[in-house]
């Protein structure tokens, strides 16, 4: 009777149920695969193996890899660091099961929850084709089954002459001691024996900062009405907030420094699958005065604020891509569109009286300081009506710009500025923007083969857009978007325009991807290599130097936006400075 007592007390205090116990592991079915073809299935029975985080491993299709049993790893304190377990069956499997635990070192112990265990789930995805840009028509582009999406399910079944990836992510304590730890993933299937796997990992003595506290600039445009109809939850509701906590959660332990909101009318014209909905209610009284509700706004930000996105709140957008503004007639009750085209009465009327109320709201809050006036792609002359009456009427205001066309070299008072990826401006600008504490970073969008994130892009182009900021001066980087959900992501990636993935990187319910946690890798190495090079400087020796001169050669290399031939073997030959 003690024994069972004493088995009982650990499976409770392991917070998990003995993995030989039957579950339900039922979850959505995948879609299916245009390319399978199982017909070629050389190995026979259940395999387990380490396989690469630079390989979306195919469904229907044998890995082809040596199996692996031990990986090892190298971080810094404070690092997040992830490896790829490829699991595979020439017959059906039930409950897969990936268990992970604590790694041990000879003086000290990296906790189980440290280590996390998630499987690989696939969508639909297509191809750049000739124009990333251009209307996707059926047909037109050949279609995939492609691993992206990290579920956080418990356990799943196995189709026979499947494959199913599982993303293992540690994230080593800022509190570790450096030395090697080492430590067991278990994989289970019901009935099968269980495969063991083994991690060891090398913890360096260097310490990477908490990502609250990285320089790098990341912006990620959020799209929290996408949440409401992806979830099936009341625009704007507690239960809508509830579901937006844990998306802007992951967003912000990933780095990022920008609250994104809106002004007014959909300030897209209703490009992506979902209208990005009012945050503002801009009312005309029946006087012809204007009146301003924030709550939805207000409420928005401090979430944002709460969870440490606190850097600025970007707010879009005076020039709007259709230049509508709507409001609420007090007297009748509905909704007036109006075209208001920057330079014309209209323009001036509508937004010179919100301007101004907008300014006491924010210093009321103690928001001025860090909220922009933000434009996306808008050319010179609608930005010289645009920023005219900010400087007339809210002077306060800063700007944050998506600017595609060199408008920098004319505004040059840009506080937030975000050029096209083949448009690095000039050493002696970016000087001049650093030296008066001016942010500059760059983008990709679906107009950009390399280095991009769609569903189908090798996994290392997200780590390059780290190295590739840092090569070329750039404070961080902007995408348009974290989570413009298509129709169902989790099933089909496709979009009626732009390449597959190009309006998101992460997927409901708060659900990571292949290529999110990529991108957090490359913002690491940046920090990374910050550290090495502010250390080196400050050290002043002959070593040092030759260190230092070494970082920056290898640097060279990442200034280029054309893919390398070696893309995968030249980062990780990068990499090798972070361990000398």
């Amino acid at each position: 009777m003690k024994n069972i007592l004493i088995i009982c007390l650990s499976v409770f205090l392991c917070g998990c149920a003995p993995k030989t116990a039957e579950k339900n592991c039922s979850t959505f079915v995948e879609s299916s695969d245009p390319n399978a073809d199982t017909a070629v299935w050389m190995s026979n029975g259940f395999k387990v193996s380490f396989g690469s985080t630079d390989i979306r491993y195919a469904k229907y299709k044998e890995p082809g890899i040596k199996i692996e049993k031990t990986q090892k790893l190298h971080a810094w304190k404070g690092e997040r660091i992830s490896a790829q377990i490829v699991v595979w069956t020439s017959s059906p499997l039930r409950q897969i099961e990936c268990e992970t635990a604590e790694l041990k070192s000879a003086d000290a112990v990296i906790p189980a929850g440290a280590v996390r265990a998630r499987f690989v789930r696939y969508t639909l995805t297509d191809e750049f084709g000739k124009n990333g840009c251009s209307r996707r028509k059926a047909g037109d582009h050949p279609v995939f089954l492609m691993g992206d999406m990290l579920d956080n399910i418990e356990c799943i079944d196995m189709e026979a002459k499947s494959v199913r990836p599982v993303w293992i992510t540690i994230d080593v304590p800022e509190s570790a001691n450096a030395g090697i730890y080492r430590g067991d993933i278990k994989v289970y299937a019901l009935g099968k024996r269980t495969e063991t796997l083994k991690i060891e990992l090398e913890v360096a003595s260097k310490t990477l900062p908490p990502a609250s506290q990285w320089k790098y600039h990341l912006d990620l445009w959020q799209h929290p009405s996408a949440v409401a109809r992806a979830q099936n939850l009341k625009l704007w509701s507690d239960e809508h907030f509830d579901a937006l906590r844990p998306l802007m959660k992951m967003l912000a332990g990933a780095g990022q420094k920008v609250i994104t909101a809106t002004l007014n009318k959909d300030p897209w014209n209703h490009q992506c699958y979902d209208a990005y909905e009012d945050m503002i209610v801009w009312t005309k009284n029946e006087d012809g005065s204007w009146t301003y509700d924030y709550t939805v706004f207000d409420r928005w930000i401090n979430l944002g604020l709460s969870l440490g996105i606190k850097n600025m709140i970007n707010c879009y957008s005076m020039a709007p891509w259709n230049n509508e503004l709507h409001y609420k007639d007090a007297k009748s009750g509905n909704m007036i569109t109006v075209k208001a085209d920057p330079g014309t009465k209209e323009f001036t009327e509508m937004w010179s009286p919100f301007l101004k109320d907008f300014v006491q709201h924010l210093d009321k809050n103690k928001w001025l300081g860090i909220t922009n006036i933000a434009m996306d792609e808008r050319p010179p002359a609608v930005m010289d009506e645009i920023l005219g009456l900010l400087q007339k009427v809210a002077p306060e205001l800063g700007v944050a710009l998506a600017d595609n066309h060199k408008s920098y070299k004319k505004y040059s008072y840009i506080k937030d500025l975000c050029v096209d990826i083949n448009s690095v401006p000039d050493s002696a600008d970016l000087a001049y923007r650093k030296a008066n504490g001016l942010n500059t970073t760059y983008y990709v969008c679906c107009a950009h083969r390399f280095p991009n994130m769609f569903t189908f892009s090798d996994p290392a182009e997200s780590v390059y857009a780290g190295w590739y900021a840092k090569a070329n001066g750039f404070d961080g980087f902007l995408r348009w978007a974290y989570n413009s959900w298509v129709e169902n992501p989790v099933m089909d990636s496709r979009f009626r325009t732009f390449a597959s993935g190009d309006t998101f990187i992460v997927y409901p319910e708060a659900r990571s991807s292949i290529r999110f946690e990529r991108l957090i890798e490359g913002i690491q190495d940046y920090e990374k290599i910050s550290i090495l090079i502010n250390g080196l400087k400050q050290q002043k020796t002959p070593e040092a130097d030759k260190k230092l001169k070494s970082i920056l050669t290898t640097l060279e290399q990442f200034k280029t936006s054309v893919k390398p031939d070696n893309l995968e073997s030249m980062i990780e030959d990068a990499k090798k400075i972070f361990r000398e």
